[in-house]
């Protein structure tokens, strides 16, 4: 009797200690999603406000978060994209190049990576269960240390300067993480569908082409996705191969270079970087359910 007493106030205890921490959460969970918004939402805003605004209206308000209908301005952006012989940045060539070099990059990295990841999760060969860490342990190497043998091996062979080099870079850069993720996403596929498949008399390619590409296709967009988004913003080989020739700079590079300019007015600079970042969220928020789902089922085997 006196040890069901002392539980009971031990039991009111716990129950009480629970519905606080409960409450707590519920009060903390909104405010802790509102901050984290706030913290990535204001500097994009802040941004997009600034490459509207004249340059006489950011000096005279610089912290202004909203722009009066008249006084929106679309010569910056006419600034960026206008050729050089008109006074403007060319920045409608840098983003051809970055979309030849990144859209070059998801093709020929997923032509290599979805066979070379199927092969690693259904074929039997020396050294397949020590593969993946391989692959990974190529994907982290820093790439800074390829920096300089990379830069005089392309200028050997003429291929400095040249968007056909910072292209096989790329895709030496993700291939190896892109098989690691494809693998991982092709184990999930049950074997037994492609043994029916076999039984039905399709080879190996037919089964492939028929069974597993078709159910791994999130996987397969979601990796494009990724690939795409590091070959858009990547900017240290592209500085190194490609600073001689103006007319073969990336948006990366034409942005830095505009931030390296003092006479280069900071709302043209925003608007540079609006026409760099844009892209890339319109392309995440399209696909975030693939983007999430495929590279999360990717991740949980290995």
């Amino acid at each position: 009797m006196s040890s069901a007493a002392t539980r009971g106030p031990e039991r009111r205890r716990g129950l009480s200690r629970d519905a606080v921490e409960n409450a707590l959460l519920r009060v903390a969970r909104p405010v802790v999603i509102v901050l984290l918004l706030l913290i990535a939402v204001v500097p994009f805003w802040y941004m997009v406000v600034l490459s509207f605004r004249p340059l006489d209206a950011v000096a005279r308000d610089p912290g202004a978060l909203w722009v009066p209908l008249a006084d929106i301005t679309w010569s910056t952006y006419l600034s960026v994209l206008r050729p050089v012989a008109e006074g403007g940045q060319d920045f409608l060539v840098f983003i051809r190049n970055s979309l030849v070099v990144a859209l070059g990059t998801v093709v020929l990295s997923l032509l290599v990576a979805v066979p070379g990841a199927y092969a690693v999760s259904r074929l039997e060969f020396f050294g397949r269960r020590r593969i993946s860490a391989l692959f990974l342990a190529v994907y982290f190497f820093p790439a800074i240390l390829l920096a300089v043998p990379l830069f005089v091996f392309f200028t050997r062979i003429g291929l400095r300067g040249s968007l056909v080099g910072l292209l096989i870079v790329y895709v030496a850069q993700v291939a190896a993480v892109t098989i690691y993720m494809l693998r991982n996403y092709f184990d999930t596929i049950p074997v037994s569908l492609e043994e029916a498949a076999a039984l039905d008399g399709c080879s190996r390619l037919q089964v492939m082409r028929r069974i597993a590409l078709p159910l791994a296709m999130p996987a397969i967009v979601s990796n494009g996705l990724f690939v795409f988004m590091i070959a858009w913003n990547e900017f240290l080989f592209a500085l190194l191969f490609l600073i001689e020739r103006r007319d073969s700079w990336t948006v990366s590079l034409g942005l830095s270079q505009l931030a390296g300019s003092i006479e280069v007015p900071t709302t043209v600079l925003m608007a540079g970087s609006v026409i760099l970042t844009l892209p890339i969220v319109i392309l995440f928020f399209a696909s975030e359910r693939l983007l999430v789902g495929g590279l999360t089922a990717g991740a949980e085997k290995g």
